[in-house]
């Protein structure tokens, strides 16, 4: 049988979304790019994106359910269904991958009973596996609603998880102190967080993460790399009267030759699996 129309929210609720969805609508010279935040507002309201929640961007936007929804079910960032009071995502992206992120995951999943985007009982936690966090210097990385927990380990996740659910304080490596999914869900609706200390707290990258800007900075030396194809490395400074060997030009020295167009580094032939 087809769906009846969504509910509306109760009236008190309806007339504070009105007032929050016009406001965010007016940072737009298109009413339609307030889209994403208006589905983050209905999330902080919620939990999670409902028919409901549909209806009301719909409305406020003067878009179909149908295309609201496409977006909605587009961004992982968004839930479609109930979900816990903290959203824990372990990295499971190559690199974090191979530095404990799939043990880190098989072992919350034993710890909290759950699989990938399933929620513990007691409603406190939603396990996913979520991909690159840019954050692969910290590998492997645990994020709570968003929030940087780094270099973990399945002993330091667990520990991480029973204190959730608990209610213990938790503090993230970096950045804003943890509050609840709908509170985050508000935040990147573009509302301030308004407790104390929450904007003042801050989490920059890791050293490898700024290291290109340093080196654009003249903060530290060029780039390094080994000697070009055919010139053997070598491990004492040459004598006095001897040339230095060339350098080997670093990645933002273009243009240089391919090995298509420089006869003296061909790319040599491409068989197929089998062939000569």
């Amino acid at each position: 049988m087809p769906q009846l129309p969504a509910p509306d929210y109760p009236a008190e609720v309806r007339a504070r979304l009105d007032a929050d969805a016009k406001e965010v609508i007016a940072r737009y010279p298109d009413s339609r790019s307030a889209l994403l935040p208006l589905l983050h507002l209905v999330q902080a309201e919620e939990g999670h994106v409902t028919r409901t929640g549909i209806r009301f961007c719909a409305e406020q936007l003067g878009l179909t359910t149908a295309e609201v929804t496409a977006v909605s079910t587009f961004y992982t960032m968004y839930r479609r269904r109930p979900g816990g009071d903290y959203q824990v995502g372990v990295c499971t992206n190559t690199l974090c991958a191979v530095l404990g992120g799939d043990a880190i995951f098989d072992a919350l999943k034993q710890r909290l009973g759950v699989g990938n985007e399933e929620t513990t009982p007691d409603g406190k936690v939603t396990l996913e596996h979520i991909e690159c966090n840019a954050a692969c210097d910290f590998a492997p990385v645990v994020m709570v609603n968003w929030e940087f927990f780094d270099n973990q380990t399945v002993e330091s996740a667990k520990r991480l998880v029973d204190d959730l659910r608990a209610g213990r304080t938790v503090e993230p490596t970096r950045g804003a102190p943890l509050c609840t999914y709908q509170e985050t869900a508000r935040i990147l609706a573009g509302f301030p967080d308004e407790r104390p200390g929450a904007v003042e707290a801050t989490g920059g990258a890791g050293h490898a993460s700024l290291a290109g800007l340093r080196l654009a900075r003249g903060e530290s030396g060029p780039a390094r790399v080994g000697p070009p194809r055919g010139v053997p490395q070598q491990d004492t400074p040459p004598h006095h009267d001897e040339q230095p060997p060339r350098r080997h030009p670093s990645s933002h020295d273009a243009p240089q030759k391919t090995s298509d167009s420089d006869p003296d580094f061909p790319a040599g032939p491409i068989a197929e699996e089998g062939e000569g």
